[in-house]
C-alpha cells in the first residue's frame, strides 16, 4: 500500500481511537456484485475492510445486484443481522427498494455512489434516513453555472450542447445563471454529435466573435472540436463537465478546463502507483464506515455531527446530502487534468 495513503489511513484510525473502546459496532455494506461492477466491488470492498479493520466494527457485506428485488433482499438480510448502519450502494433502484425496510428498522444508510437528487429531496416525504458522501446530479451544473460566471465575466463567451438530455441540461443551466448574472452569450447553439469533424460548428463560433465556449457534450466531441479550431488558427477556451473523464479517440489538447466532482485521492496526496482497488470508491467507502462507526460508538445520529475521516472532516445538511464545496475545476496538460484551483 502507498506510504501516502498509509498515513491517512493512520491518521484516520487515530482520529477515531477515543470511541473504540466502545462495544463493536456492526455496519453493513451493499455492494453491486462481481458481476454488474467487479472493479467498483473491489473498491468498495478493501476501503470498507480497512476502515472496519482499523476500527475494530464488524462489517456485514450483502450484494443487491443492482436491482429493486436485489436492494430490498439485502436489506432485510442487514435487518435480520441487527446491523447498525449501512453503506455502499451504487445504483438508484436498489437503494429505493432498501431505504423504506431499513428506515422501518432505524438502519440509517449513507449512500457512497448515488447521485439521484430525489434521494434525498423527498426526505421529509418519506422519513427514509439516508445520508449522501458525494454530489447530487444537479451540483455539475450549478458548478459549470459558476466557474462561467467567475471567470468568463468580460469575455465574448458562447454555449453550445449536442442535444442530449445531459448536454442541454448542463448547457441551458449555465446560460440562465449566466443571464440572472448579467452575462449575456454572444452565441447559443446546438450541434449534431459524433460527428468526425465539427468545422461547421467551429466556423459559426469564430464568425460569432467567441473567445470562450462552455460545451455541453461528450470528451469526443470537445476533443474534435478543439482540434479543428487550432487547425483553423482560432485561439479557443473550451470547457466542459465531467464528461470529459470518460475515453475518446481524438487526442484531447492542451488546455481544456472540466468542471468535474473532486477525486477524493486529491484529499491524500495520490500515489500514481497504487493499486486499482485503493482508488475510486476505496476512499468514499472507508470515510462511510469512519462515519458510521463514529456516530454508532458516540450514539449521535449522523446528521447531527462533524466527523474527522480519510478525505477529510464530512459533514450533512438538513436533507443529508454532503455540505461543502464538491467540485473543483480542472485543465487538462496534454497527458491528464490537475487541479486549477
Amino acid at each position: 500500500m502507498p506510504h501516502s495513503l498509509k498515513s491517512a489511513l493512520l491518521f484516520a484510525a487515530l482520529t477515531l481511537a477515543s470511541a473504540q473502546a466502545a462495544a463493536q459496532a456492526r455496519i453493513g455494506l451493499a455492494v453491486p456484485g462481481s458481476e454488474t461492477a467487479p472493479l467498483l466491488e473491489a473498491q468498495m470492498r478493501a476501503g470498507a475492510r480497512a476502515a472496519s479493520d482499523a476500527l475494530d466494527a464488524e462489517l456485514v457485506v450483502e450484494t443487491d445486484s443492482c436491482a429493486t428485488e436485489g436492494g430490498a433482499e439485502a436489506a432485510r438480510r442487514f435487518v435480520e443481522n441487527e446491523v447498525e448502519a449501512v453503506v455502499g450502494f451504487l445504483c438508484t433502484e436498489a437503494i429505493e427498494a432498501a431505504l423504506p425496510i431499513l428506515t422501518e428498522a432505524n438502519i440509517p444508510v449513507i449512500a457512497t455512489g448515488i447521485r439521484t437528487d430525489s434521494l434525498t429531496d423527498r426526505r421529509e416525504r418519506t422519513g427514509w434516513q439516508v445520508f449522501r458522501l458525494g454530489p447530487r446530479a444537479d451540483a455539475e451544473r450549478e458548478a459549470a453555472a459558476q466557474y462561467v460566471i467567475e471567470n468568463w465575466r468580460g469575455s465574448l463567451f458562447a454555449i453550445v450542447d449536442d442535444g442530449t438530455i445531459y448536454g442541454r441540461e448542463i448547457a441551458e443551466t449555465v446560460r440562465i445563471a449566466a443571464e440572472e448574472s448579467g452575462l449575456v452569450p454572444v452565441f447559443i447553439d446546438t450541434f449534431r454529435p459524433q460527428l468526425d469533424n465539427q468545422i461547421g460548428l467551429v466556423g459559426r463560433l469564430r464568425r460569432s466573435g467567441a473567445t470562450h465556449v462552455f460545451v455541453g457534450g461528450d470528451r469526443e466531441d470537445i476533443a474534435i472540436m478543439a482540434r479543428d479550431a487550432a487547425g483553423l488558427d482560432y485561439e479557443l477556451t473550451i470547457a466542459g463537465g465531467e464528461a470529459l473523464r470518460a475515453s475518446a479517440e481524438t487526442p484531447l489538447a492542451e488546455g481544456i478546463v472540466m468542471i468535474a466532482a473532486t477525486q477524493w485521492e486529491d484529499a491524500v496526496a495520490p500515489d500514481p502507483e497504487a493499486p486499482a482497488e485503493e482508488r475510486g470508491y476505496f476512499l468514499p467507502t472507508h470515510a462511510a464506515v469512519e462515519i458510521a462507526v463514529a456516530a454508532s460508538r458516540m450514539g449521535g445520529a449522523i446528521g447531527d455531527g462533524r466527523f474527522e475521516t480519510i478525505i477529510g472532516p464530512v459533514e450533512f445538511d438538513e436533507k443529508g446530502d454532503m455540505d461543502g464545496e464538491l467540485y473543483r475545476n480542472y485543465r487538462f496538460d496534454g497527458s491528464s487534468f490537475g487541479p486549477v484551483d
